[in-house]
C-alpha cells in the first residue's frame, strides 16, 4: 500500500459531496433575492423530500441540530421540573436544550460496546418525574428499539430520538427517526448530510408538526389567517441559503449513505482477526450508517490502549479521536456545578435530591469511553483508503506491542 494515501476530511471538500447541484439551488435563492426560509421555497422542498425519504408525514427545518432537539422538547410541551433522561456520552447540543426547558437530564448509564443507553438502563433511573426519554443512537448505530418502546409504553414515557447521526440507519427494516413521537436530526458539517448548520424535526403528529413550526419562529404562525405570537418561543429558523444545500444534499442521501456502509463493510472485513481491535457490533437486525467508525481497543493487548494507538496512528496517516469524548457529560463543570442560569441554580432548585453523579455508577460508561477510539468516516472514503486505515492500525499495533517488549533504556 503506497504511503502518499490522503484519507478524506469531513471538514473540507476532500470529505464532503458538494457539486453543480448545490451551486444551482444557491444561485436560484441569490437570483431571487429571497433568503428568508418562510417566504422562501427551498426550505419547504427540503422538508417535503426529507419526510418522504424517511417516511414520516412531517419534517420541520430548523437552523441547527441543537434547535432541532430544542424544538422537539417545546413540541412536546416539557415543562419546569420534568425530568428527561439522556446518554452521557453525546454532544452537549442535545442535553442543553433540556435545560433551557426547565427540565432536568437524569443519566443512563450504556452498553459498554455499543455505548448506546438500553430499556435496562434506563430503566434503572425512571422516578414519578420522568416525562421522555431521549434516545441517542451513536455513531450512526441504532440502539435496541424493541425493548425500550416497550418500557415507554408500559411506563407512559414519551420517547423523542436524536438521530443526528444516524441519517438511514435502520433497525428492523424501519428508518431510525420514526421510532418516537418525534426525532431531531443534524445537517451540520460532519454529518452524513449538511448545510454547514441546520436541522429538522420529523414526526407524524400533526399537533407536533404544527408546535414546532410555530415555536421554532417566535411563536408566530405564518400560516394562520389573523397570526399571533401564540406561545413563548424562539428564532431557529432555516435561511434559503442553508435550505437550497441541504435540498440538494438530501437528493444524494441515499446514494451517498449505501457508499459509506460499503465502504465500512469492508473495513470491518479487512480488520477481523487483527489482535487488539474490533469494530463496534450491530445487532443483527439493524443497519448503522457510520457517522464515524468505532473501534473497541484491548488494552491488555494494545500496550497503551486507544490513547496509544491513536498517537501510533497520527504518525502513519490516520487521525482518531481516543474514548470520542473526555469524559460523560455528568463530569463537565456546566454539570458538576450546576452553571445554567446566574446563580440561580435553576431548574435543579426545583427539586433538592438532584444526585452528583460519579463515573464509578456508570460502569458500561466507563469501560465503553476507556476502550473506545473513533476514525473519522465520509463518503468519500473508499476500498483503498479502507485497505490504508486496516494497514496502518495493523502497523500501530505491532509498533506498540514491539515497543512494550524492549527492555527499558533500549531503543529501536
Amino acid at each position: 500500500m503506497s504511503t502518499d494515501v490522503v484519507l478524506p476530511s469531513e471538514r473540507d471538500a476532500s470529505g464532503r459531496s458538494f457539486g453543480p447541484e448545490e451551486r444551482t439551488l444557491l444561485l436560484e435563492v441569490l437570483e431571487s433575492g429571497v433568503l428568508f426560509g418562510p417566504n422562501g421555497t427551498k426550505v419547504r422542498a427540503f422538508e417535503a423530500e426529507i419526510a418522504a425519504l424517511l417516511g414520516t408525514r412531517f419534517a420541520r427545518a430548523v437552523s441547527s441540530g441543537s434547535a432541532a432537539v430544542h424544538t422537539a422538547l417545546a413540541a412536546l410541551d416539557i415543562g419546569p421540573g420534568e425530568e428527561i433522561i439522556t446518554t452521557p456520552i453525546t454532544d452537549m447540543g442535545g442535553i442543553s436544550p433540556i435545560l433551557y426547558q426547565g427540565a432536568i437530564p437524569v443519566f443512563a448509564d450504556v452498553d459498554p460496546e455499543t455505548l448506546n443507553i438500553t430499556a435496562e438502563t434506563v430503566a434503572q433511573k425512571i422516578s414519578n418525574r420522568t416525562r421522555a426519554v431521549i434516545v441517542t443512537h451513536l455513531f450512526g448505530n441504532p440502539c435496541d428499539m424493541d425493548p425500550i418502546m416497550k418500557l415507554a409504553t408500559e411506563r407512559d414515557i414519551v420517547l423523542l430520538e436524536d438521530a443526528a447521526q444516524a441519517y438511514l440507519a435502520e433497525y428492523r427494516g424501519r428508518y431510525i427517526g420514526t421510532f418516537g413521537r418525534i426525532a431531531a436530526f443534524s445537517l451540520q458539517q460532519t454529518k452524513q448530510i449538511t448545510c454547514g448548520e441546520g436541522g429538522f424535526v420529523a414526526t407524524d403528529s400533526d399537533r407536533l408538526a404544527r408546535r414546532a413550526r410555530v415555536w421554532a419562529d417566535k411563536g408566530w404562525n405564518y400560516e394562520s389567517e389573523a397570526p399571533d405570537h401564540e406561545f413563548l418561543g424562539l428564532n431557529y429558523r432555516m435561511s434559503e441559503l442553508q435550505g437550497a444545500v441541504a435540498l440538494a444534499q438530501v437528493r444524494k442521501l441515499t446514494a451517498m449513505v449505501e457508499h459509506r456502509v460499503r465502504v465500512a463493510e469492508i473495513l470491518r472485513q479487512r480488520l477481523d482477526g487483527v489482535a487488539g481491535v474490533r469494530p463496534v457490533p450491530v445487532l443483527d437486525h439493524a443497519v448503522a450508517t457510520y457517522w464515524r467508525f468505532p473501534l473497541l481497543v484491548d488494552s491488555e493487548i494494545v500496550p497503551g490502549g486507544p490513547a496509544a494507538l491513536a498517537g501510533e496512528l497520527k504518525s502513519l496517516g490516520v487521525w482518531s479521536t481516543p474514548n470520542y469524548i473526555r469524559y460523560p457529560a455528568f463530569m463537565c463543570r456546566q454539570f458538576r456545578e450546576r452553571v445554567t442560569f446566574g446563580q440561580s441554580d435553576y431548574p435543579y432548585s426545583l427539586h433538592g435530591d438532584y444526585p452528583q453523579e460519579r463515573l464509578d455508577d456508570f460502569p458500561g460508561c466507563k469501560t465503553g469511553l476507556a476502550s473506545v477510539l473513533v476514525l473519522p468516516w465520509t463518503e468519500r472514503h473508499n476500498e483503498t483508503h479502507a485497505a490504508f486505515i486496516a494497514e496502518r492500525v495493523t502497523e500501530a499495533i505491532d509498533r506498540l506491542v514491539q515497543d512494550s517488549s524492549r527492555p527499558p533504556g533500549r531503543s529501536g
